[in-house]
């Protein structure tokens, strides 16, 4: 099983004026330490308790990760549909891509925080067209990584030329994860579009019906599940001895383990410790024991 870290708060010591020193000696980090992937929320206002804690754009932040590391991958956990037009976030991605080497990831959703939509004066349509546009964007990214210049004639979109140079390293492009777990909707698109999904660990029972639902939607489509990478976003509080609400890197195993068992392929955790001393020594070990004990191609 892969194990990757997302990174959701940047509110550390040092405030503004370190900001840019400890996120990158994170994902300098979480790459030395094996880690499978590094992402970031593609979100404006933190979402997590005050909505004017320090938040970096997403982009702008994986660049200067990309700069800093050399295996791991790297994308959003998950852009909005909304917050970009289509054809500016695939040249976006594209440049991460190239820049990086190959190791850009396209994380989208149908985006949800009307809060700081409004804030900043970001159009917020009805649910039914932001799933509509992220259909879209979807069939726009993949006619774009194409090489594809004809018009894009959609209902929301219009693209009289869609130019993609230079073009991505990945090919035929860069892995679409589609997040969410909405069943009549994001789970199809995840089926018709995506390399990956994203779903909330919310339990073993709640996991395993959300996978049965994608078989269905994959059997509907023509696609082989089997081709799809599962992923998981659940927490964890590490630390060596367990103290409080923290688990040890045994524990931490043995509970995400018990995901794979599931099919899940890799699980993503977000962490309040990220920028305490020694702690990727911890999650090094946690990415080690679960390639382990959940290898690859069960």
């Amino acid at each position: 099983m892969d194990f990757g870290l997302q990174v959701p708060n940047f509110t550390w010591e040092g405030g503004p004026a370190q900001l840019g020193r400890t996120f990158g000696r994170i994902a300098r980090d979480a790459d030395q330490a094996g880690l499978s992937s590094f992402w970031v929320m593609d979100h404006f206002f933190q979402i997590f308790g005050d909505p004017e804690q320090e938040m970096l754009e997403g982009y702008t932040a994986l660049a200067y990760a990309a700069a800093l590391t050399e295996r791991i991958t790297l994308g959003t956990m998950v852009t909005g549909v909304t917050y970009r037009h289509p054809g500016l976030l695939i040249k976006t991605v594209t440049t991460l891509d190239v820049l990086s080497g190959g190791r850009a990831w396209l994380g989208i959703g149908a985006a949800w925080n009307d809060e700081e939509h409004r804030g900043l004066g970001v159009p917020y349509p009805p649910t039914a067209e932001r799933f509509e546009r992220l259909e879209e964007t979807l069939q726009i990214g993949r006619q774009m990584w194409a090489g594809d210049q004809s018009p894009f004639e959609g209902k929301h979109y219009q693209l009289e030329r869609p130019i993609n140079s230079p073009q991505s390293l990945s090919r035929p492009h860069p892995r679409i994860l589609v997040g969410g777990s909405g069943e009549k909707k994001t789970l199809r698109l995840v089926a018709q579009y995506a390399d990956a999904c994203n779903l909330f660990d919310a339990g073993p029972e709640v996991l395993a019906h959300k996978i049965e639902v994608l078989k269905g939607h994959c059997e509907d489509v023509g696609r082989d599940y089997a081709d799809l990478h599962k992923s998981v976003l659940s927490t964890l509080f590490l630390s060596r001895d367990g103290a409080g609400d923290s688990e040890t890197p045994a524990q931490a195993v043995e509970r995400l383990a018990r995901l794979g068992e599931l099919g899940v392929d890799e699980v993503m955790v977000n962490s309040r410790v990220v920028a305490e001393p020694g702690i990727f020594d911890l999650f090094a070990e946690v990415a080690e024991e679960l390639g382990r004990v959940v290898p690859q191609g069960r």
